[in-house]
């Protein structure tokens, strides 16, 4: 089983900006309508499809409000990927932050309202 999540929203050219250049995602496929992205290794994917679009069943039509999703990317060196959107003049929504139990982790927030999570794991003991 493989999944791929999709946000339905107008914001397809300012996701695929924010996606390369922040986060270093690459284009599988792209039309004027709909956009396929993975992430860097090409371990996982997220999709955008415009809103109200007659391709699509009504289920897939009605646009996301920005509120109520989150994504978690988890990076070897949370460390550096902090450093790194800072410099890109990225806004941090969270700050660096390590929880007790030892995952470490920031939070940014893409175009369309997504809260993403960046963290490096705790390693298992």
């Amino acid at each position: 089983m493989k999944l791929n999540a999709g946000i339905v929203t107008g914001k397809l050219a300012e996701s695929r900006q924010f996606y390369t250049d922040v986060l270093g995602f690459g284009v599988t496929f792209e039309n004027e309508f709909y956009l396929l992205m993975h992430t860097p290794g090409r371990t996982a994917e997220l999709s955008f499809l415009l809103p109200g679009h007659p391709s699509q069943q009504p289920l897939f039509q009605p646009a996301f409000e920005g509120k109520g999703l989150y994504l978690t990317i988890e990076v070897e060196n949370v460390d550096e990927w902090y450093e790194k959107l800072r410099q890109k003049g990225v806004e941090i929504h969270i700050s660096m932050r390590e929880e007790p139990w030892g995952d470490k982790h920031f939070a940014i927030r893409d175009p369309n309202g997504v809260g993403i999570d960046i963290v490096t794991y705790a390693p298992a003991e």
